[in-house]
C-alpha cells in the first residue's frame, strides 16, 4: 500500500506501519515531529488529511486570482472530512422511540417512579453517588445518610438539596454513550449484551439526570434526542441538539441517526436569549467535532449566563493531542465571541487528560478566565486561600489544578485493556462564579470488577454535577482588589 500526499511531500508506505516513523505537522512557528506506530495508523491518516487541507488552503489563499474558488473548494472539501470511513452512509432518522408516550402532569418524583415501573420490577438499581458537601438544610423524611434525595427508593443517595435561588445554578454534564456506537463499535468486552441495549439503558439515563434536579443539562454522544426531549419536556426542559456532520453512527446498520451534543435548560428558571452552533476547526479546516453555546437569562433577576458544551476528537497519542488542542483554541474563540461579557460555563467530553495541552489552553484564556470546578472545590477543601493562588504564576496554577482533578471520569474495559481516565470537565468563569458543590465519583468496589457500562450504570462516562453561585458585588470587588 502506498499513501501519497504530494501537496505536503509526505509519503507513507506499508513498511512504515511496522515501525515508528516521524510525521511532520505544520504549525505557525515550526515543524513538529511525532512518532507513530502501527496502532496509530488511523491517527496518521487523520493528521495527513489535516496537513493536506492546511497546505491546500494556504496555497489557494496566496493566489489573488483564485480566492473565491479557494473558499468554495474549502467549503466543499470540509464536508468530506469526519469519520474517514469509505463505507456508504445509512441515513436513518431519530425514530426508534416514536411509540413512547409519557403521561402529562407528572411531578419529577412521579416521573421517576413511572420510568422505574417501565424498567420492570427487580431490576438493578442505579449506582449511588454522593456530593462532596452534604446539604445542611434538608426536608424531614426526605433524608438518607444526611443527603436530601428525591423519594425514589431506600438506597438512592445521590442528591443534595436542590437550590431554587436565582443566584444558584446546578449544571449537569454527561457523555451518555451513543447507543449505536456503544452496542456495535466500542468493544465493551466485560459488559453483558443485555446491559447495552437501549431498552435497558434509556430509563437509567433519565433517572441519573432527573434525580439530581439540574437547571442546565449538557450531553454528548446523543443519538436519541427525541426521546430525551419527550421525557425531559414533561419537566419543562427545552433542548438544543447539534449533530456531528459525519457521525460514525451513520455507518452502522439500524442506527437512530447521527450522534451529537445537546443542551437542555429549565424553562421555569431561564429564558433563552439566543444560541449558536459550531463545527470546530483545526488549522482553519472544519473537523467532525461540534459545539453548542446558549445564552440564558434568569427570569427572576435578568442575570445572563453563557453555557457551552462540546465533544473533542477521541483516540490516544501525541498527534491527536495536537488536534484536540487546536479544537480547544477554536472552541475558546467561539465561546468568547458568543458570550461577549457574560459569565461562562463550558463543559464537555474533551477526550484529554489534564496533562494534555488543551487542558492548560482552557485555563490560560485571559478573556474568559476559566477554571476547573472539580479541581477548585478540592483545592478549597485543602484550605488553599485566594491570596496563595494569586501569588503563583499561571504555570503553577495549571499544575495545581491538574493535580486536583478527579482520578477518573470514565472507567471501562475494552478489547485492548482497561481504561481509567479523567477526560470530562466543567470549566467556569472564576471571576463571576463560586463553586459550591460537586458530585463525587463512585469507588472501584462500588462500580464492580467489570467497570462501566454495566447493569447499574448506562454509560462508560460518569456524570459531572456542579453547583455554582453568582458572586455578589462585594465578592467581585474583593476579587478585583
Amino acid at each position: 500500500m502506498e499513501f501519497l500526499l504530494k501537496s505536503s511531500r509526505l509519503i507513507v508506505t506499508s513498511r512504515t506501519f511496522t515501525r515508528r516513523v516521524a510525521v511532520p505537522i505544520p504549525s505557525s512557528k515550526s515543524i513538529d515531529f511525532f512518532l507513530v506506530n502501527r496502532r496509530n495508523k488511523h491517527t496518521l491518516i487523520v493528521i495527513a488529511f489535516y496537513v493536506r487541507k492546511f497546505i491546500e488552503s494556504k496555497s489557494k489563499a496566496s493566489s489573488t486570482t483564485t480566492t473565491t474558488q479557494a473558499a468554495q473548494a474549502t467549503t466543499k472539501n470540509t464536508t468530506l472530512m469526519g469519520s474517514f470511513n469509505a463505507a456508504p452512509k445509512i441515513n436513518n432518522i431519530d425514530s426508534q422511540d416514536d411509540g413512547l408516550e409519557i403521561p402529562k402532569g407528572l411531578t419529577t418524583n412521579d416521573l421517576l417512579q413511572y420510568v422505574k415501573h417501565l424498567r420492570g420490577e427487580n431490576q438493578h438499581q442505579l449506582l449511588s453517588r454522593y456530593f462532596l458537601k452534604p446539604s445542611l438544610t434538608v426536608m424531614s423524611n426526605d433524608i438518607t445518610d444526611g443527603f436530601s434525595c428525591l423519594k425514589l427508593n431506600s438506597v438512592s443517595r445521590v442528591c443534595s438539596a436542590p437550590i431554587s435561588s436565582p443566584n444558584h445554578i446546578r449544571l449537569f454534564q454527561w457523555n451518555i454513550l451513543s447507543q449505536s456506537l456503544g452496542q456495535n463499535n466500542d468493544g465493551f468486552v466485560c459488559c453483558p449484551d443485555d446491559a447495552l441495549t437501549w431498552d435497558h439503558r434509556k430509563f437509567l439515563i433519565i433517572q441519573e439526570i432527573l434525580q439530581n434536579n439540574p437547571d442546565i443539562i449538557c450531553l454528548q454522544e446523543v443519538d436519541h434526542f427525541k426521546f430525551l426531549q419527550n421525557i425531559l419536556g414533561t419537566q419543562n426542559y427545552e433542548g438544543i441538539f447539534y449533530p456531528k456532520p459525519d457521525s460514525p453512527c451513520l455507518y452502522i446498520e439500524e442506527n437512530n441517526g447521527p450522534d451529537g451534543c445537546a443542551i437542555f435548560y429549565n424553562r421555569d428558571k431561564f429564558d433563552l436569549v439566543n444560541f449558536d452552533t459550531r463545527i470546530l476547526e483545526v488549522w482553519r479546516v472544519q473537523s467532525n467535532q461540534v459545539a453548542i453555546a446558549a445564552n440564558l437569562s434568569i427570569k427572576a433577576t435578568g442575570m445572563e449566563v453563557c453555557v457551552c458544551t462540546t465533544h473533542l476528537k477521541a483516540r490516544h497519542g501525541s498527534l491527536l493531542a495536537k488536534l484536540r488542542n487546536e479544537q480547544g483554541r477554536d472552541l475558546l474563540r467561539f465561546a468568547k465571541q458568543f458570550a461577549d461579557e457574560r459569565p461562562v460555563l463550558l463543559c464537555g467530553d474533551f477526550n484529554a487528560e489534564p496533562i494534555e495541552p488543551v487542558y492548560s489552553t482552557m485555563l490560560n484564556s485571559d478573556h474568559l478566565n476559566l477554571s476547573s470546578a472539580y479541581a477548585d472545590i478540592k483545592i478549597e477543601a485543602e484550605n488553599f486561600t485566594n491570596d496563595q493562588n494569586e501569588a503563583v504564576d499561571i504555570y503553577d496554577k495549571v499544575q495545581n489544578s491538574m493535580q486536583h482533578e478527579p482520578p477518573y471520569t470514565t472507567w471501562k474495559i475494552r478489547e485492548d485493556g482497561e481504561e481509567c481516565h479523567t477526560i470530562d470537565y466543567v470549566f467556569y468563569s472564576k471571576d463571576k462564579f463560586k463553586v459550591k458543590n460537586c458530585l463525587e465519583f463512585p469507588q472501584g468496589e462500588e462500580i464492580g470488577k467489570n467497570r462501566t457500562p454495566c447493569y447499574q450504570y448506562p454509560s462508560d462516562h460518569f456524570s459531572l454535577i456542579c453547583d455554582f453561585e453568582f458572586l455578589n458585588n462585594e465578592e467581585l470587588k474583593n476579587k478585583i482588589q
